[in-house]
Order: structure tokens, then sequence, then C-alpha cells
């Protein structure tokens, strides 16, 4: 599809967000080869273990039921009855196998990916009732190794049934007259020997492909550059809103500040690059900053500063330094307090002297 990103732009390795996402919708790294080597183990275990038992049994039932056989009445409810006792011995026989084979398969898949809980894989999709997509499914890539593997299987099966076989071909053409209960070791053993030559195969092609579906998967999770950006975008923020939001945060807080110089005591400026208003009432342990500011900043102190007469005091060196070792309310640093405290009874004389002349006038 044309808004698919090409496999060459996939140049970036999945993010965790990505690799959680596809875990939710049940994509995972998951190898049919490892479940079948599973199951392969849960069968030679099943036939090495309970085989005898379970064979001994059924041989005991059946001989019991061959020997009685013309006890049986074909009609009428002992029929059903012995049908019955019949299909529980063969189901209980059964039953223990599938549970313990259920459960290898089960096994099989947590050993490749913790658990899935996602209905994703079974929605209902267009493309799987597609007949144009179905047809690139069978004539795919993955349908090919497939097909490969499926041949190289039992091809292998093949040789190993032979090469077992083989050896044992005159004693299977005299098995036909040997007493019954030979038979079945000859062939338990026929079938363990043929159990695991192909589970010594199944180990090797179960290794090599879980190796290759775990690659061929995370090479699908791979991220283009785009990608990466316009998820970095989702979970941080786009830039843009964050630098939108920075900017009408600091014209809040510079409106907020400039409401607070008509409270302050004095204006030290640079004259005209550096202002700071610094506030100062009796019983503070020292001045402190309410408005600091440049250039059109600093302009702007000084404007609200002439309308509500605070003074304004020049004093370059000052300035620069309060400007760079103090932020808005903090008091003033210790190494600028002498300064700062020279400033504020020069101002305070100044408005003594402007007191007296207004009260004598």
């Amino acid at each position: 599809m044309a808004d698919q990103p090409d496999k060459s732009e996939k140049t970036e390795d999945p993010s965790d967000k990505k690799l959680e996402d596809a875990h939710k919708r049940g994509d995972v790294a998951k190898s049919q080869e490892v479940t079948t080597w599973f199951m392969m183990v849960g069968t030679a275990l099943v036939f090495s273990m309970m085989a005898p038992i379970t064979a001994s049994n059924l041989t005991a039932q059946l001989k019991t039921i061959f020997a009685n056989a013309d006890l049986v009445e074909v009609g009428g409810p002992a029929f059903a009855t012995f049908w019955q006792n019949l299909s529980g011995t063969v189901l209980i026989v059964a039953i223990v196998p599938l549970l313990i084979m259920a459960l290898f398969a089960l096994a099989a898949n947590l050993a490749q990916h913790r658990p899935v809980w996602s209905l994703d894989p079974i929605k209902p999709k267009f493309s799987k009732v597609s007949p144009l997509a179905g047809a690139k499914r069978l004539f795919s890539s993955e349908a090919l190794v497939n097909f490969g593997k499926g041949l190289i299987k039992l091809t292998i099966v093949s040789l190993i049934m032979f090469w077992v076989m083989w050896p044992e071909r005159d004693r299977l053409d005299t098995i036909i007259t040997a007493d019954p209960s030979m038979i079945l070791p000859v062939f338990q053993e026929l079938g363990i020997k043929i159990v695991l030559g192909t589970l010594a195969v199944l180990t090797v092609i179960a290794g090599l492909d879980f190796l290759y579906q775990r690659n061929k998967w995370w090479e699908k999770q791979k991220m283009t550059i785009k990608e990466v950006r316009d998820e970095y975008k989702q979970m941080e923020g786009d830039p843009k809103v964050k630098a939108k939001i920075r900017q009408l945060r600091a014209e809040r807080g510079r409106s907020r500040m400039m409401a607070e110089v008509p409270e302050a005591s004095v204006v030290i400026t640079n004259p005209t690059h550096y202002a700071i208003a610094l506030k100062y009432e009796q019983g503070m342990p020292a001045p402190v900053c309410v408005a600091k500011g440049m250039d059109a900043v600093a302009l702007k102190i000084r404007e609200i500063a002439g309308e509500h007469e605070i003074p304004i005091v020049e004093n370059p060196p000052l300035a620069r330094a309060l400007h760079a070792s103090i932020e808005i309310e903090e008091p003033v640093p210790a190494e600028h307090f002498k300064a700062v405290a020279q400033v504020i009874g020069y101002v305070m004389q100044l408005r003594k002297s402007r007191s007296w002349s207004s009260n004598k006038s």
C-alpha cells in the first residue's frame, strides 16, 4: 500500500511503546516449529511412560471382552451398557495424553513470549477474506519458507523411518505370525527410535526457525525516523505546542511581575539594559526582588516605576550583579547586601527629605 513505509526506511530500533502496543495486539514473535517440538516432547513422554501401562490395561479389558464374547447380548440394554463401559475405558486412556499435550502446547507459547490477552487476531478483517490478499499470502516469501520447511521435515522424517525400519525388515515380515504379546514391545521399540530421531532433528529446525521468526518480527517492528518523531510528539508533546506553552507561561509570569513593581521600594538600573525592582519594609531581614528584566522588560519596569513615583537609582555594576545572582521573590544575596543597603538608605533619606519639605511648605 502507498501509505505503508518502505522496509528500507525502517532504520530505527522499535521503542518500548511500539513493542508494548504490538504485544497488546497479539503481534508477538512465535515459531510454529517450537510448538511442534514441545508437542513431540510431550508425545515422547506420554509414549514412553504411559504406553506400557495403558496398553496392558486396554489389553486386559479387550481380553475379557473377547473371552466372554458369547455371553454379550447383541440387543437390548446390556449391549448399550457394554459399549458405554468400553467407550469409558478408551476415553480414560485417551484423555490423560490429551491433557498432557495441551499443557505442552501452552508451555510452547509461554517459552516464546509472555502471556497475551488480545482479541485483535480473531477480529473480522477484510484482508482475511479478500481473494487478492489471500493470493498475496499464498505466493509470499513466508509461504515459500513454510513450504520449504514442511518439505524438509517430511523428507527428514521419511529418512528416519526408513533408517529405523529397514534393518528390521526381516523381523517385520515374520511378526504377523508372532504371539500377540510380542508384537507390542517390537512396535514400542521402533516407535521410540522414530520419535527420538525425529525429535533430534526437530530440535535443530525449531532453534533455527525461532531465530528466523524472531529476527523477522523485530525487523517488522522497526520504525522510520518519522515514526520515532511522531511517537515522541505523542508522548512528550509537540515541540511547537510546548514552546507556545512556555511563551504563554512567560507572558503570564511577566504580567504578574509587572503588577508587583508599584509595590517596590527602589528600582536599580544599568541605566537602560538592566532593571531590578527591590522591595523593603521594616522588619524584613533583607530586601526582596519583585521584578527584573533586560532591554524591553527593563524599560517597562522603569516606565511603571515612573508612573508610581518609585525611586530609580542608576548603578550599573550593582544592577548587572543583582540580575545575574537573584531571582524573583528571592532576598538579596549576602555579598550584595551592603551595596543594596546603601541604596535603600539613600532612598529612605530621600523620602524623609521630601516629606520634610512637603510639611514645611
